[in-house]
């Protein structure tokens, strides 16, 4: 979409090498974050750099030009995992005034209410019911993950090589293996600690010190990496280093009960750090599900700080998007007071490994949520038929990031495709069905970016190429549910460290905000089976 530029004013929040020539397309407003928010981290005497926004900006969620970059920084900075993301996202919508459910019980939803639950504490479900529902109207719902490709502990992940305690790892996903080498990692994740009066509490733990690195072999040993290529072993030399071997007659080591023993699943080092964040004893920790981290600030970053860095964009950003669509959408009681439909956010784990699991995708968890709150608001009167013709009326935006051009790789890209930075929302093709856009889905999509002047791009693979996939065919076939499948544009994806452009997040909040408040208008013009 073609749009004229306005010329940025400087502001005393920008770094001292700010470029005044910068410009951004008229339709986004300049990125108000860097007005409202200090710079409070620095790698650099000269080009301090945002990690975080520390400014409550849900005040400005009905201001349509307000920015949440700022909050996204944040949202990042506290995800380190799965299940911090799904316990972020649950502080937030009960700071928002949403309804904790369980699944284990009976849900008595009324119309104009606002509900969530979580699964797993790495999925979750939330959703608006508007004043002027009825019983066979639709869902209007977005969907995302949690999950993002990284390094998880063994089971026993305890050993040691050449007076080193190494820390064994499996990978999950897809990832770009190369890229964890020498970064400065940590331990996160969830425990299952066992209280004093005997039973069991599920406890998070993020440790936030540089504790483990997985370092590269000198150049000088390796003589042919550079034209060879960098291939690790992913089994034995992708193995984070967490300390020099101690001397297991040391005084210290056994007054602090730290020594090692073959029968230890972890090394009682990591432990008693574990056992330290956690604040209980060593024994009460009874299980660990541990992911290793890049301990790095998500940031912002570019000369015009133009660019999010951050390691997990795919997919927290499109998580986070959601989110804030669905609780800025409906932060009034006002919101629902002409909404007949439901509004709805599910965000699911194991996206990155198929989705085949009781948190993920591929679970029922979405289709029996809509059941039952289907029946819930029917008074449990309501029919098969009733159900059926909820979902015929329902629309599923399937948001995953996208493959932005690559400057340096523009070829990989079919050539008619190439979206970019900036630009905002891809919508996604792919004729194999790999994603689930369909014309029709396309089309409504777009009309809603078009009724609300929102730039949008598309995206198809190229034929000598394969296509990866997204959540979306799971849920239309699962589901039966119209859906189009669309991502933020990235570079570097499944990187430890990725890219994104500050504008992209701002239209992407717009673009699913508009979607729950026009899509209704929208619909009601297309007729296809009369």
């Amino acid at each position: 979409m073609a749009a004229a530029v306005a010329r940025l004013p400087l502001t005393h929040s920008l770094p001292s090498k700010f470029n005044p020539s910068f410009v951004f397309p008229s339709s986004l407003s300049f990125p108000t974050y860097l007005h409202r928010s200090p710079f409070l981290r620095s790698f650099s005497s000269v080009s301090p750099i945002l990690c975080s926004s520390q400014n409550d900006s849900r005040s400005l969620g009905s201001d349509s030009n307000a920015s949440i970059v700022g909050d996204l920084l944040d949202y990042l900075n506290e995800s380190w995992t799965q299940f911090h993301a799904t316990a972020e996202a649950k502080r937030q919508l009960l700071d928002a005034g949403f309804d904790l459910l369980s699944e284990n019980e009976d849900w008595n939803l009324k119309p104009g209410g606002r509900y969530f639950f979580t699964r797993n504490m790495s999925c979750l479900v939330a959703f608006a019911v508007g004043d002027k529902y009825v019983p066979g109207n639709g869902f209007h719902a977005i969907a995302a993950h949690t999950d993002s490709p990284c390094l998880k502990l063994k089971p026993k992940s305890a050993s040691s090589k050449s007076g080193y305690l190494m820390v064994n790892v499996q990978t999950y996903g897809g990832g770009l293996w190369h890229t964890w080498f020498d970064r400065d990692l940590t331990v996160a994740g969830r425990a299952i600690v066992r209280a004093s009066d005997g039973s069991f509490v599920h406890r998070l733990v993020k440790v936030k010190r540089p504790l483990l690195r997985v370092p590269t072999l000198a150049i000088h040993l390796d003589r042919t990496v550079n034209s060879d290529g960098f291939k690790p072993n992913l089994e034995t030399q992708l193995v984070p280093l967490l300390a020099t071997k101690p001397d297991e007659s040391s005084a210290e080591l056994k007054e602090k009960n730290v020594s090692s023993s073959s029968k230890d699943a972890h090394h009682p080092l990591l432990m008693q750090i574990l056992s330290d964040d956690l604040d209980c004893k060593v024994e009460d920790i009874v299980s660990l599900e541990l992911n290793i981290c890049d301990t790095q600030p998500s940031c912002l970053g570019g000369a015009n700080n133009e660019f999010i860095f951050s390691g997990r964009l795919d997919n927290l950003a499109s998580s986070f998007c959601a989110l804030r669509s669905l609780i800025d959408s409906c932060e009034s009681s006002e919101s629902l007071s002409t909404e007949h439909d439901i509004r709805m956010i599910a965000l699911f784990d194991n996206e990155e490994v198929g989705s085949d699991s009781c948190q993920g995708a591929g679970a029922p968890t979405m289709f029996q949520a809509m059941r039952r709150i289907v029946s819930s608001l029917g008074n449990n009167q309501a029919t098969e038929c009733t159900f059926d013709r909820a979902i015929r009326k329902s629309f599923l935006v399937s948001a995953d990031m996208a493959h932005g051009v690559h400057p340096n790789f523009a070829d990989k890209h079919e050539e008619n495709h190439r979206p970019q930075l900036h630009k905002g929302l891809v919508v996604k093709h792919n004729a194999n069905q790999r994603y689930a856009t369909s014309g029709i889905t396309s089309f409504l999509f777009k009309e809603v970016a078009k009724l609300h002047d929102l730039p949008i791009q598309e995206f198809v693979v190229r034929n000598d190429m394969g296509c990866g996939s997204t959540i979306g065919p799971i849920l239309a076939s699962g589901v039966g549910i119209r859906t189009v499948d669309c991502g933020i544009p990235q570079l570097s994806m499944h990187s430890v460290r990725e890219i994104c452009g500050t504008n992209d997040i701002d239209i992407a909040y717009r673009h699913f905000k508009a979607f729950y408040r026009s899509f209704s208008s929208v619909d009601r013009k297309l007729v296809v089976d009369d």
